[in-house]
C-alpha cells in the first residue's frame, strides 16, 4: 500500500495500492499483456512453485489488477485482496475456497437473488448443502442452523433489493462459536460507509460493478481477507488450507503464507487457475478511476437516497418504503450503529395498486431510466414483476418477498430536487 495506515479513507481512495517509481507513470498503468517474459526457466519455475513474486500469465495475476485490489484491500482494512470478473464470481470463489462436496453453508435469506441461486441451486449440484436463516433470526435460531459439516456463514451488509441490514456482530459471534468464518458482501455501503472487519467479519466481497466503479463502465468483483481467522486453529475443518495441495507441489497454504495470506493465495493459485474468472486490466483501470472519487460520491448517493425515501414515505400512492435511513425502518438503529454516515442510495418501495400501477409509474419516468443495474451515477429504476421476475404470478411474487408493486430506485448523483420531481410526476400519472 502506498499510503500510511493512518491516512483517511478519502486519501486511500486516491492514493492507495500504487506508488509510481521515479520517472514512472503517475496513473496506474494498463498492463495489457497475457504473458510475461523471463530470462531462464528457473526464474519462471520459482513463480510456479510460489517461491517468488511476479507474473507469468494474466489469468492468475496482472499488475494492473493487483494495484487496484491492493487499494480495495486498504479501504477495507484487510491483509490481502484479489479482483474477479464479477461480484458473482467473487462470492463463488470466497465460498468455494473453503467448501467442497459434503460441506454445508449457512446464509442469510435476505440476499441478492443471483447469490441465493448460486448457493441454493448451483452449489447444491456440487454437493454443498445450505441452510438459510432470517437476518432477524434469534441467537438460538442462528445456532440451530449450524451442522458439524458447516464450513462458512454468508450475508449481505445491506441486502439487494430488500435493504435489510445484517447484524454483523451477532452473525460473526454465531459463526465463530462454530469455528467457521463469516463472509459479508459489502457492495451497497462500500468501505466508505461500513467496514465489516471492524464488526467481526472475516472475509468481504464486492460487486465492484456497482458503487466502486460508479459509472456502469465495467463488470467486476473483489475479495478481501481480514487476516483474522485462524485456519490452523480449525485445521481439521479446512483441509484445503491446512493440508498439502498436491496440485501445487504439496504446499500447505496456511503454513507457507500465514493467517493473513493463505486465503487469497489459495483462491488465486487454485480457483482462478482452474475457473479463470479474471478481471481484465482495462476493467481494473476503469474501476480504479471510480475508486478515486468513491468517498465523494457515496455521501451524495446517501443524501439523495434519504431525500427520496422521505418523499416516498409521505406519498399517498406509496404503500411501503424500505430504506434503513428512515426512522420507521426496523433496521434504523442497527444502521445508525454500523453506518453512522449512512448506507447507500438504493430505495425500495411498494406502490398501491400492484403490478399495473408499477408499470404505469415506470412508463412515466423521464429522468430515471429503466435498468437492471443499480448503484451508479445515474438514477435508475426496476420493477421486478415486469422484468426480472416476469414469469411469476402475484402470489408467487408475494411468497418470494418481491410484491408485484415493488419498485427499486437507485438514486444517482443528480440534484435530489430533480429526482424527486421526476418520481412525483410519474406517481401523478399512475
Amino acid at each position: 500500500m502506498s499510503t500510511p495506515e493512518s491516512c483517511g479513507l478519502g486519501t486511500k481512495c486516491v492514493q492507495a495500492g500504487y506508488e509510481p517509481e521515479n520517472g514512472g507513470p503517475r496513473q496506474v498503468p494498463i498492463v495489457q499483456s497475457t504473458t510475461f517474459k523471463y530470462d531462464t526457466s528457473e526464474d519462471m519455475g520459482r513463480l510456479f512453485d510460489l517461491e517468488a513474486e511476479g507474473y507469468f500469465y494474466s489469468r492468475l495475476q496482472n499488475p494492473t489488477c493487483d494495484h487496484v485490489a491492493a487499494k480495495i484491500c486498504a479501504l477495507e482494512g484487510g491483509t490481502a485482496g484479489m479482483l474477479t470478473s464479477s461480484g458473482q464470481a467473487a462470492n463463488f470463489f470466497a465460498l468455494f475456497n473453503v467448501c467442497q462436496a459434503g460441506d454445508h453453508v449457512v446464509a442469510s435469506s435476505s440476499i441478492y437473488g443471483g447469490t441465493y441461486n448460486l448457493i441454493k441451486v448451483t452449489m447444491a449440484k456440487m454437493g454443498i448443502e445450505s441452510t438459510f436463516v432470517s437476518p432477524d433470526a434469534t441467537d438460538d435460531e442462528l445456532d440451530a442452523a449450524f451442522r458439524p459439516n458447516t464450513k462458512v456463514m454468508f450475508g449481505e451488509s445491506i441486502a439487494n433489493p430488500a435493504l435489510t441490514v445484517l447484524d454483523i456482530e451477532r452473525f460473526a459471534r454465531a459463526a465463530h462459536a462454530h469455528g467457521v468464518p463469516l463472509i459479508v458482501d459489502n457492495t451497497f455501503p462500500t468501505p466508505i460507509n461500513l467496514r465489516p472487519f471492524e464488526w467481526g467479519a472475516d472475509i468481504v466481497t464486492h460487486s465492484t460493478t456497482k458503487y466502486m466503479d460508479g459509472h456502469a463502465s465495467a463488470v467486476g468483483g473483489a475479495i478481501v481477507d481480514s487476516g483474522n481467522f485462524d485456519w490452523m486453529a480449525h485445521a481439521d475443518r479446512f483441509p484445503g488450507l491446512t493440508t498439502p495441495d498436491e496440485s501445487y507441489h504439496g504446499i500447505v497454504y496456511a503454513e507457507r503464507f500465514g493467517q493473513g495470506g493463505a486465503f487469497i493465495t489459495k483462491a488465486t493459485s487454485q480457483l482462478m487457475r482452474d475457473f479463470g474468472s479474471t478481471q481484465s486490466p482495462q476493467s481494473a483501470y476503469l474501476l480504479n478511476l471510480g475508486l478515486e472519487s468513491l468517498h465523494v460520491r457515496m455521501a451524495r448517493h446517501v443524501e439523495n437516497g434519504q431525500a427520496v425515501a422521505e418523499f416516498l414515505e409521505a406519498h399517498p400512492k406509496v404503500e411501503k418504503v424500505a430504506y434503513p435511513g428512515l426512522a420507521s425502518s426496523p433496521y434504523h438503529e442497527l444502521a445508525r450503529r454500523l453506518m453512522p454516515k449512512g448506507g447507500c442510495g438504493v430505495v425500495s418501495c411498494e406502490l398501491t395498486g400492484g403490478r399495473e400501477t408499477a408499470s404505469r409509474f415506470m412508463r412515466a419516468l423521464r429522468l430515471a431510466s429503466i435498468e437492471t443495474h443499480v448503484a451508479d451515477s445515474r438514477t435508475c429504476c426496476l420493477n421486478p414483476a415486469s422484468s426480472t421476475h416476469r414469469q411469476m404470478s402475484d402470489e408467487e411474487l408475494a411468497a418470494a418477498g418481491v410484491p408485484a408493486g415493488l419498485v427499486r430506485i437507485s438514486c444517482g448523483l443528480e440534484d435530489k430536487e430533480d429526482i424527486i420531481a421526476d418520481l412525483a410526476q410519474a406517481l401523478d400519472a399512475c
